[in-house]
């Protein structure tokens, strides 16, 4: 595993271009040893294909990226190659490309992937939201969480920001009149005018939220987390939904 101390950029880059490093690193290695041995090793093509997947795993290991992202990596060239064995026209790639692209901008600019709340975790949001409250959702997807909050909690004001194109014109059309949703980087949204922030982003992006919410939350505000904690910062309050993906709201109240 690579010092992050002596090379503390490695932390700072998205999931995804790291895995490309690990997918562009096995690839050279194996294409090497391929030229390197292709008088003594006699290995056929899909041996070699199965050697690369598993060099960009263990490269994917020593840069300490997630389990998903290591078992993306094993099996990305070998599904390559075995699509590339089938009869599918070119043009399905490139819409399945394009759809990703305006769905998951936030998972690669933002290393924020695109997670869908249960109805529960609305549920348990509109009885926190003090009477007249302004809510904004981070990221808030296709606005399921805030439809279902502006059904349940008329009297409140509910924002939502969106960094993936797509999304962002779904919600947007969706919840028409019922709530404002900018198209924006998360990031650059200022948190101060709110009294309750909701987030279901990823591990990697909590520290961050925690620091601009300890910025620019005013005292009495609540930051509310699906599922992900932030490091070293125990949460006032923590409530199982008891649904399909066993996701829980960790809710800290800002001093």
């Amino acid at each position: 595993m690579p010092n992050t101390d002596s090379l503390p950029w490695l932390q700072r880059l998205p999931p995804a271009l790291l895995a490309l490093g690990a997918q562009i690193m096995a690839l050279l290695a194996v294409a090497t040893a391929a030229i390197v041995l292709r008088e003594s090793a006699g290995l056929p093509l899909p041996a070699w294909i199965a050697l690369a997947g598993l060099a960009a795993a263990l490269v994917s290991r020593w840069l300490a990226l997630p389990g998903w992202w290591q078992l993306i990596n094993l099996t990305f060239v070998p599904l390559l190659w075995l699509t590339l064995q089938s009869a599918i026209d070119p043009v399905w790639f490139l819409a399945g490309f394009a759809l990703l692209a305006v769905t998951s901008l936030g998972a690669i600019r933002g290393r924020v992937p695109l997670y869908l709340s249960s109805p529960r975790a609305a549920t348990a949001l509109a009885a926190r939201l003090p009477k007249h409250a302004h809510l904004l959702d981070l990221g808030c997807g296709l606005g399921g969480p805030l439809a279902r909050l502006s059904t349940l909690r008329p009297d409140a004001r509910l924002d939502g920001v969106e960094a993936a194109p797509l999304n962002w014109l779904i919600a947007r059309l969706r919840l028409s009149g019922r709530a404002r949703i900018r198209l924006g980087n998360l990031w650059d949204t200022d948190l101060s005018g709110h009294d309750l922030v909701y987030a279901y982003l990823s591990p990697a992006a909590m520290p961050r939220l925690w620091q601009k919410a300890s910025s620019e939350m005013r005292p009495g505000s609540q930051l509310i987390s699906n599922t992900f904690a932030i490091p070293g910062v125990a949460p006032d309050e923590v409530v199982e939904l008891n649904d399909l993906s066993h996701a829980r709201l960790l809710i800290w109240r800002m001093r």
